[in-house]
């Protein structure tokens, strides 16, 4: 009978004690592990010993910092792979900024061995929940659809007469996830697990009143929807093509 191989886990953290408690701890709990210290060390094993299935990156590391490792594997080939971060920092700006810059989630130092192992488990299966060719792979800088642009840079979206469109954080967030995967039908449930950060507490509902905050934005007649349609009993699909552009 052939069996799943244990998910490989990469963890980047300059403290080796830290390292070594975590690997023992994740190795016990049924997953493979490999363990290295700085940005460089990361690289290597990403060539020598990936794939991985989830990468810990520590935030405050010698050399490059957790945000830069984290941008670079983002525009890189392991964009799909997911990414936990970890921080000793408890400001809010610099746990979201980890979320902007592609993190999965992120997890606050000190933290126990068993929440990290259920942040780890939660993320991969988030992740598997979509399949591998509804994984965003788009690095553009400006995104053309209908008569919008997004500017991925700025966050905002421009109409056909040059007028910008401000947009929050959360519908940005979906207004990318649409646009990362056109013509594909989403259900409210991926809608939430692609959508969500630390930083709010969303649930199912406020999924239809997101995409209703957005048709708004996006002038889009609920009634008879030219982008964000609603697929009875499954979800959302966005109808319109996207051309990236750089």
């Amino acid at each position: 009978m052939n069996t799943r191989p244990a998910d490989h886990v990469l963890i980047v953290d300059d403290d080796r004690e830290i390292r070594e408690l975590l690997t023992t701890y994740l190795v016990k709990n049924g997953l493979r592990v490999t363990s290295v210290p700085t940005g460089r060390h990361m690289r290597a094993a990403l060539e020598s010993s990936g794939p991985f299935d989830l990468i810990i990156l520590d935030l405050m590391l010698p050399g490059e910092d957790g945000l830069t490792l984290c941008r670079d594997l983002r525009t890189g080939k392991y964009k799909a792979t997911p990414i936990l971060m970890l921080t000793a920092r408890s400001e809010e700006a610099d746990r979201i900024l980890g979320l902007e810059m592609g993190a999965d989630d992120y997890l606050a130092k000190p933290f126990s061995a068993r929440e990290l192992l259920a942040r780890i488990r939660a993320v991969m299966r988030r992740t598997r929940m979509l399949p591998p060719n509804m994984l965003s792979t788009e690095t553009a800088t400006m995104l053309a659809f209908g008569d919008w642009r997004v500017d991925t840079t700025a966050r905002h979206l421009i109409d056909d007469s040059g007028t910008m469109v401000a947009l929050s954080g959360a519908e940005y967030r979906l207004l990318r996830v649409f646009l990362d995967h056109p013509q594909v039908v989403l259900s409210r449930d991926q809608l939430l697990n692609l959508t969500q950060g630390r930083e709010a507490e969303l649930f199912e509902r406020s999924i239809d009143l997101l995409v209703s905050r957005l048709r708004q934005r996006l002038r889009d007649d609920a009634r008879e929807p030219r982008y964000l349609k609603t697929v009875r009993s499954e979800g959302y699909v966005f109808a319109s093509t996207v051309e990236a552009r750089d």
